[in-house]
């Protein structure tokens, strides 16, 4: 940049080429702008190279010498932001923050307002000594008070009051010494910010990554991870660590994977976040998943269950007995799908009763038990108690183990129903997974009733949702049928304000409903595959992931990317 700048000076003939050069060795020496040796040197007038400036970068300049900044503009961004990426905030208009920098290209300090002030950003240029003395006029920074300030968050915002940590065992943790201690460090507002600005934009994981020379932290929203912030590297051991006192862990042990749990009261919002934090090399990994109470959809017909979907579930989950599957990998909505299966028989005549780790979301009227797994209190444990608690209904957290898979299909021989999920990839491959556990064919083809394999697809935005040609041979190989193909009409969402420029906001369930038919049941007793189960549960009128992807292409709900990315082809 010194280089380029300098070369068109000279070029310009507003300098010479040994001033260049001489401005050049100064600054190798004492640091700094070219521009504001430049200036030092009496070898260039401000004014002369300020409007340089904006002719070199196509922007607007301002003199801030006499400009008349608004206390409430100057106050959206912090005085430590404001000298870390050598920026003045100008004006306000609308959603669009005027700021003023000496480096009109540099995006990460572009893309840091964005991000702490929510606004579109419009550069205008002046110069570096312009900058550093209105930094000291308006907020009364100088280079002493700045050292070592937080970068990237908001020392000005009073976000400790907002926020309570509740103790897992108590309805509220008396954390006053604490904050008393770390009321004046700007890493306790880091963290309160990252745990209410992630409710706001409804994150369900917040990832704090430690790298050689960097701190990255990323969300997860509608199951894609997106970076959102790079702290100051030096503060990666501070923010650990007050998470690991929200979460009430360890703060001296640093080798050893740690998790935990805080409950967060925040704007009313009732809010529980599971925190792992994993050593590796550069630091301690966290990661806090964020289970907001006030965001649990119970409405099956809103989790994208299409008119016979609906149905097969209904018809499962009133049976009298035998016992439900939902399977998937982590994240893809398999608790959503059996809290909502739960409430709808959730009655005054049945006595529900479930063991998870840990438990997600409190249901009224059901009696839900946490595992404890240091004192034996495993799935196991707690299904043997449940068996002489007088259950009508029963739900499972997961089978990870042949005792758990044993004890399950034992309930639901004896007249108890029963829902738990497993890990797998479809339907049908659940059968295997239960056989390779060790529980007898028998068993599964007499206690299992059906088995509902699922995944989350990203929705189109409907503020931006826009209709893409894409050419026949494309559908058909990713598995339109013909009658599919005629007449389809594919969206995309184009990005707009609505959906941060991804063009996609929520999500949308696919479902791939395996009911245990006599066939299937056959099939399995004979020792058959899971590809032979498959291709019979598809014969009986089973739909696979992709095609329930597919008919959510064709309503316009999602997108080819997004089926492509959560489904493999049935040829696979």
């Amino acid at each position: 940049m010194a280089k380029k700048l300098g070369t068109m000076l000279v070029e310009e003939a507003l300098i010479t080429e040994e001033q260049l050069q001489h401005a050049l060795e100064q600054q190798l020496s004492h640091g700094g702008r070219l521009g504001s040796n430049l200036i030092q040197l009496g070898m260039v007038e401000e004014g002369e190279l300020r409007n340089f400036l904006a002719r070199q970068h196509g922007v607007a300049t301002i003199d801030l010498d006499t400009a008349e900044l608004a206390p409430a503009v100057v106050n959206l961004i912090t005085p430590s932001v404001a000298k870390q990426h050598h920026i003045i905030p100008v004006s306000k208009a609308g959603n669009v923050l005027t700021i003023a920098m000496a480096d009109p290209l540099d995006i990460f300090a572009i893309e840091d307002v964005k991000f702490m002030t929510g606004l579109n950003v419009v550069p205008m240029v002046t110069t570096e000594s312009q900058i550093n003395r209105t930094l000291e006029r308006v907020y009364g920074v100088n280079d002493a008070a700045a050292e070592g300030g937080l970068a990237m968050v908001l020392q000005d915002m009073e976000q400790e009051d907002e926020v309570a940590v509740l103790a897992e065992e108590e309805e509220e943790l008396n954390i006053g010494d604490i904050k008393k201690a770390m009321e004046d460090a700007p890493v306790v507002k880091l963290v309160n910010f990252l745990l209410i600005d992630a409710i706001e934009k409804h994150v369900s994981d917040i990832h704090i990554e430690p790298y050689e020379k960097m701190l990255r932290v990323r969300y997860r929203i509608d199951g894609v991870l997106q970076e959102v912030m790079k702290p100051p590297y030096s503060l990666k051991d501070a923010i650990t660590s007050r998470i690991k006192i929200m979460a009430e862990l360890d703060i001296a042990e640093r080798r050893l994977p740690q998790d935990g749990r805080i409950k967060l009261r925040t704007k009313g919002k009732e809010v529980d976040i599971r925190v792992s934090i994993m050593p590796t090399i550069f630091g301690e990994k966290t990661v806090m998943r964020l289970l907001d109470k006030s965001n649990l959809m119970v409405d099956m017909g809103k989790l994208g269950f299409d008119q016979q979907e609906m149905d097969l579930l209904q018809e499962a989950i009133h049976a009298p007995f035998g016992m439900i599957l939902v399977t998937g990998p982590t994240g893809s909505g398999k608790s959503t799908t059996l809290y909502s299966a739960i409430t709808q028989i959730n009655k005054v005549s049945d006595n529900i009763m479930t063991a998870e780790d840990p438990v997600e979301y409190n249901l009224t009227g059901i009696n839900q038990c946490q595992m404890k797994e240091k004192i034996g209190y495993t799935f196991a444990a707690a299904l043997r108690s449940f068996l002489r608690q007088d259950p009508d209904v029963i739900m499972v957290g997961e089978i990870r183990d042949l005792e758990t898979a044993e004890i399950s299909i034992k309930a639901a021989l004896t007249g108890h129903l029963v829902l738990s999920t497993l890990h797998t990839n479809d339907a049908p491959s659940t059968v295997n997974r239960m056989l390779n556990m060790g529980v007898e064919p028998f068993l599964v083809t007499s206690s299992v009733n059906m088995i509902l394999a699922q995944r989350l697809a990203r929705r189109i935005c409907t503020h931006c949702k826009v209709e893409v040609p894409t050419p026949p041979e494309v559908l058909q190989q990713i598995g339109f049928t013909p009658e599919q193909v005629e007449g389809a009409v594919i969206y995309q969402g184009s990005g707009c304000d609505q959906c941060g420029d991804t063009g996609y906001k929520g999500r949308v369930g696919l479902y791939e409903i395996m009911k245990m038919t006599d066939t299937i049941r056959e099939i399995i007793l004979r020792g058959g595959s899971g590809i032979a189960i498959k291709a019979a549960a598809v014969e009986g009128g089973m739909r696979t992931l992709r095609m329930a992807g597919i008919r959510k292409i064709l309503e316009g709900m999602t997108t080819i990317e997004e089926v492509l990315r959560v489904s493999v082809s049935d040829d696979q």
